[in-house]
C-alpha cells in the first residue's frame, strides 16, 4: 500500500510557504497526500468582512490543494481561535483518526506566533491519542494504532519568536518543484494582498523563495532551495528507527552543513 501524508498548517498559505515542496515529491514518489489547515482565514483581508474573506480562503486553499492533486479537509476555526483547548483537540484528532496518516507534517514548536504553534501542539497530541478508546472524538470515529512518524516544518522565515535562526535537523533539496510550489502559493491572491498591505511583504512569491534559498544555503551540499525538517520525539507514535520520509527521499536528503 501507498504511504499516507498529512499536512496540517495554521492558516492557508502556511502549507505553501513551508510543506508544499516536500509533498510535490511525495506525491511523485507514490505517496497519498492529505492537506487541512486549522484555520479559515477570516482575518486575513483589509477590504471584506468575516465570512466573505472566509469563503475567499477557503476558495483559494481547495484551488492550493488541487495543485497537489490533494485530499483537501476543511479548516475548523476562525483566525486566532487556535487554542490549546478540549474541543477543538477532538475536533483535531477525529479528522487525524479518519486519515490515519503515516507521516504527519506539522509547524515548528517555536514559530512567530500562537496560532502556528497550537496547531503544532493539537496535531502532536491527536497523533499521541490515536488509539485511546477513552479520549472521544468529534465526530466520533474509530481509533488506530499503526506508527507515525512527525516531522516538524521550518518557523514562519526560518526564525523563532526571538528571531533566531532555527536549524533543521535534515533538509529536502526542492530545486526541481519550485515552480510547482510557486504556483501553489500564487493560488491564494487575497493573502498575497493583505499581506502587502498588513505587514509589508511584498514580493509575496520571492518572499517564499528567499526563505527556502536560505534553508538550502545551510545544507552541507548548497542546494538552491531547500525545506528543512526536525523529526518528533518517537516516544508514543512510531519505531524509533523510521524514517520514512528520509528513505522516500533519500536522493534529495541534505544534511546540515555544520553537522
Amino acid at each position: 500500500m501507498n504511504k499516507r501524508v498529512f499536512a496540517i498548517g495554521a492558516h492557508p498559505d502556511d502549507i505553501e510557504f513551508g510543506m508544499s515542496g516536500t509533498l510535490f515529491l511525495l506525491r511523485a514518489a507514490g505517496w497519498e497526500i492529505h492537506y487541512m489547515n486549522l484555520a479559515d482565514g477570516c482575518c486575513g483581508s483589509m477590504d471584506h468582512g468575516r465570512a466573505e474573506t472566509a469563503a475567499i480562503r477557503l476558495k483559494e486553499a481547495q484551488t492550493a490543494a488541487g495543485h497537489l492533486g490533494a485530499h483537501f479537509h476543511p479548516p475548523l476555526v476562525p483566525d486566532l481561535e487556535i487554542f490549546y483547548e478540549r474541543g477543538l483537540l477532538a475536533k483535531v484528532a477525529s479528522v487525524l483518526r479518519a486519515v490515519a496518516p503515516d507521516v504527519l507534517l506539522v509547524p515548528s514548536p517555536e514559530d512567530y506566533m500562537e496560532d502556528h504553534m497550537n496547531t503544532c501542539r493539537l496535531a502532536v497530541t491527536a497523533a499521541f491519542c490515536r488509539g485511546m478508546i477513552n479520549f472521544p472524538v468529534e465526530p466520533n470515529r474509530p481509533t488506530f494504532t499503526n506508527d507515525i512518524v512527525i516531522y516538524h516544518a521550518q518557523p514562519h522565515g526560518n526564525k523563532d519568536m526571538l528571531n533566531r535562526f532555527v536549524m533543521p535537523d535534515f533538509m529536502i533539496d526542492i530545486e526541481g518543484v519550485i515552480g510547482d510550489k510557486a504556483e501553489m502559493l500564487a493560488a491564494h491572491e487575497s493573502q498575497k494582498v493583505w499581506l502587502d498591505k498588513s505587514q509589508g511583504m511584498n514580493a509575496y512569491l520571492e518572499i517564499m523563495r528567499s526563505f527556502a534559498r536560505e534553508v538550502g544555503q545551510h545544507a552541507s551540499r548548497a542546494c538552491a532551495f531547500a525545506e528543512g525538517w526536525r523529526r518528533h520525539n518517537p516516544l508514543g507514535l512510531c519505531n524509533p528507527e523510521a524514517r520514512p520520509m528520509e528513505t522516500a527521499l533519500e536522493r534529495l536528503l541534505r544534511t546540515p552543513a555544520d553537522a
